[in-house]
């Protein structure tokens, strides 16, 4: 019996041509579809049209090469699939073809090269300072919310809110208080890290007058998902004017109509009706527990101690870390004991 090489498939051949019409019909189908998806919101800044070029060139480099590596691919396992009657039949010796190895090496080689020299040429251009002084913005993350520090009349105020001029360069000081953050205004285009104990700058020039989504692009926790905000972008006046307005100090809740803070409006004004469920309050969140089931039959000692030390007893179904613990200090002692007396109130009954 003999125990040497079975009988050899036939040679099969494909025509090159016939991928490269394939290759370039689907490059040219792949390639109009990318560049008409809309990928991100309505730009806002001066560096969101050299960056959305950026991408739209990624596209039409990156879609042929792909499209021509599933092409041969897909045509190979066509064009040389075993047929009926030839399973035990070795495949034709082969030999490499040094001339194709060079090509497909070298043309990717340069592609990335030059790719790379030009998003080095464009992140030079967007993080290129503008003469004169920038709008200075301190941003520090905590999970799970934004803080905005300004510079008014040698003084420095906040707010939860970002509120920047038009057409003014801002430079955007990045910091964290626990964890890694990533401060993200998609409309903007550019993102960055805060990370703990380290100051991170970039700038962005805005140039549409608008509200803009603020987010958290680094999983930062349980909360992550919540740690939202909005970039006001205004004119030069109503810039001033808010920055006036935040130097006053915060508007303080109106008094209940026996004297004090109203509990309600603090619910509302502290951002409880955010995150949670609050009939009375018309709140619907659902990250934090629904109030008027977790609270029913409570006594105000409870729900003093939720607020000033959410984790030390968590609701069933829920995580900690998400509730902010700084409400204690935040609030004062008046606002806390007229929340806790509001929110007692109006969950005893149900």
């Amino acid at each position: 019996m003999s125990n040497g090489p079975g009988p050899e498939r036939p040679l099969a051949r494909a025509d090159w041509r016939q991928m490269l019409v394939i290759g370039i019909i689907a490059s040219a189908l792949g390639i109009a579809a990318g560049l008409l998806i809309d990928w991100f919101p309505v730009a806002a800044s001066r560096e969101a049209k050299p960056i959305d070029t950026l991408w739209d060139v990624l596209i039409i480099c990156s879609v042929p090469v792909f499209v021509l590596v599933v092409t041969v691919v897909l045509f190979s396992v066509w064009k040389f699939r075993m047929r009926p009657g030839e399973e035990l039949m070795d495949g034709p010796p082969i030999h490499g073809n040094t001339r194709l190895e060079i090509v497909w090496t070298a043309i990717p080689a340069i592609m990335l090269v030059a790719l790379c020299t030009y998003a080095f040429l464009v992140l030079r251009d967007v993080e290129r300072a503008d003469a004169g002084q920038p709008v200075q913005v301190r941003v520090v993350g905590q999970q799970f919310a934004w803080t905005f520090y300004y510079k008014v009349g040698g003084k420095e105020v906040s707010a939860p809110e970002l509120y920047v001029p038009i057409n003014r360069q801002v430079e955007f000081t990045l910091q964290s208080k626990d964890v890694l953050h990533d401060f993200w205004v998609p409309s903007f285009r550019i993102k960055k890290d805060a990370v703990p104990g380290i100051d991170v700058k970039y700038r962005v020039t805005p140039n549409r007058i608008g509200n803009y989504s603020i987010v958290c692009a680094e999983l930062c926790g349980l909360g992550h998902s919540t740690m939202r905000g909005t970039a006001h972008v205004l004119t030069q006046a109503a810039y001033d004017a808010q920055l006036k307005k935040l130097a006053a100090g915060p508007a303080k809740a109106p008094p209940a109509q026996g004297g004090g803070p109203d509990g309600k409006a603090l619910f509302v004004s502290s951002g409880c009706n955010g995150c949670h469920t609050l009939k009375d309050a018309g709140a619907s969140g659902t990250t934090g527990p629904d109030l008027d089931n977790v609270l029913k039959g409570k006594d105000p000692a409870f729900i003093k101690e939720s607020i000033t030390d959410p984790n030390k007893e968590i609701a069933q179904g829920y995580s900690g870390g998400i509730m902010p613990g700084n409400f204690g200090t935040t609030l004062s002692g008046a606002e806390i004991d007229a929340l806790v007396k509001y929110l007692s109130d109006v969950t005893k009954g149900g």
